[in-house]
């Protein structure tokens, strides 16, 4: 993928922050004449030279961000205006997008708690220690996020306080969970029974609220008793509770050889991208016709699929990404839609957005197939009867709802996951006519044993009547 930067210039004006800038240049100026007169700048080249030194200046804060690098995204207005509330934390707030959020600030008391915990693991680290280890890793952090326009970078301490705010809260958060380290009749700090946990593990999987993983994972590994590492325990946590079906134990073992999925450990970027590595297929062979742009980018939904006599089974115990069609019977895996469902796999398509180093967008192209397959309740209901979908939100509508909203603004590329799946299904559409008139006629006088039967019996005495009018003319003819 290509990122841009558009300049875009409104009647030939100056910005404003620049426009600002400059006339407290020319203002200094001509105090500066006022006072000395005898030492006149006709040309004006100390303004040019100011006004350069500001541009100087801005690109040299544009040399210190890296688009490479960048990791940790603010989700992009057409992802986000269609449901703001799928990428906001409603608990937590972890790293500097949502520091600021006055709602979230009753959990600080509780990142204080899991510190000071997390202190009492080794005597010889304390806080002094941490804050210069990670002012040390401070730049290659801000390099990991693409907005820090609004962060107080110059001010070390600040900065380097909430990573080691934010990252022993995850840390000790994820071990708590599995009643790691705990000493003798130590409490849990925050119980599974309380209503904030489950809120928490949402938060822990919103793009715009992740530390990069080398900062937690520092934290981890000098305070750690073992040598486990975080990544494990987290992919451990998070598959008990990520409600999908598709977190396979065989994803969850090759996690710990990374070389399987073509990256070493150090390029893990964040919990989320963690979480996703191992929710997708390991190794996806590209078909045959993957370079080929001419394929049909429309398929008809669900109840016109079935009109059309093309029937749907469910695979259990497999990738959510599992997709077949063939001799008119399309396989899909099933999915159970809950709560949660939709903040997730929209967090999961953010950051395959805006990522740059991604081959296949699976939960992308994921979210475009289950949109083009669902239009309304009704193709809900036909999925739901056949035990692809197990609606746990409400009616069929809020499901059709979710998954029509969730492909705004989703772009597809030529390398589209259900390319295949999409050609097939409308060559069976358009091609083969007499699919759709066998459909539709099981449809209208097939559709139940009652109906059936009465069919039958039209159809017979229809036959039989006919019968008897063939004799009665061929005896009035003799």
């Amino acid at each position: 993928m290509e990122h841009s930067i558009d300049i875009i210039s409104t009647d030939d004006q100056i910005p404003l922050p620049l426009q600002t800038e400059i006339d407290e240049i020319e203002e200094g100026r001509e105090v500066h004449q006022l006072s000395d007169t005898n030492d006149e700048d006709p040309s004006g080249s100390q303004t040019k030279k100011c006004v350069n030194q500001i541009f100087d200046k801005m690109f040299e804060d544009l040399d210190k961000s890296s688009f490479k690098s960048c990791t940790i995204f603010k989700v992009n207005v057409r992802l986000r205006e269609s449901n703001p509330d799928a990428y906001t934390p409603k608990m937590v707030s972890i790293g500097p997008y949502h520091r600021k959020n006055a709602q979230l600030r009753p959990m600080e008391k509780y990142k204080l708690l899991y510190l000071r915990r997390f202190l009492k693991r080794s005597e010889e680290f304390d806080v002094k220690y941490w804050i210069s280890m990670l002012e040390y890793m401070k730049e290659e952090a801000l390099m990991c996020y693409d907005d820090i326009e609004y962060l107080d970078t110059d001010d070390n301490h600040e900065f380097c306080k909430m990573l080691l705010l934010d990252g022993c809260f995850v840390v000790e958060f994820i071990r708590e969970c599995f009643n790691k380290y705990a000493e003798d009749g130590e409490d849990r700090i925050i119980n599974f029974v309380d209503y904030k946990y489950n809120q928490i593990l949402r938060d822990l999987l919103l793009l715009e609220n992740q530390l990069p993983f080398f900062i937690l994972d520092r934290l981890h590994s000098l305070t750690a008793k073992d040598d486990e590492p975080l990544e494990k325990l987290a992919i451990t946590l998070f598959s008990q509770v990520v409600n999908l079906g598709y977190m396979s134990e065989y994803g969850i073992l090759c996690l710990m050889n990374l070389s399987i999925y073509g990256f070493e450990r150090r390029d893990m970027k964040h919990l989320l991208q963690v979480v996703h590595l191992v929710s997708c297929p390991i190794n996806f062979k590209k078909s045959s016709n993957n370079n080929d742009t001419k394929w049909n980018k429309v398929m008809p939904n669900a109840t016109e699929l079935s009109e059309a006599g093309v029937r749907f089974t469910k695979v259990n115990y497999t990738s959510l990404f599992y997709r077949e069609f063939a001799n008119g019977l399309m396989t899909i895996p099933s999915l159970d839609v809950v709560d949660g469902t939709e903040t997730l796999l929209r967090n999961f398509i953010a950051y395959e957005q805006q990522s740059i180093d991604l081959q296949y967008l699976y939960f992308s192209d994921y979210a475009i197939f289950m949109d083009q397959l669902i239009d309304t309740d009704k193709d809900v209901s036909l999925l739901r009867r056949k035990g692809i979908i197990a609606n746990w939100i409400g009616e069929d509508k809020e499901v059709a709802s979710l998954f029509n909203k969730m492909g705004n603004g989703v772009t597809v590329y030529s390398n589209f996951y259900y390319k295949e799946v999409f050609t097939k299904a409308v060559k069976h559409c358009d091609e083969k006519p007499w699919n759709r008139m066998k459909a539709s006629l099981k449809h209208n006088y097939f559709s139940s044993p009652w109906v059936g039967a009465s069919t039958m019996t039209v159809i017979i005495l229809l036959i039989l009547t006919t019968i008897q009018t063939i004799l009665a003319i061929i005896s009035a003819f003799k």
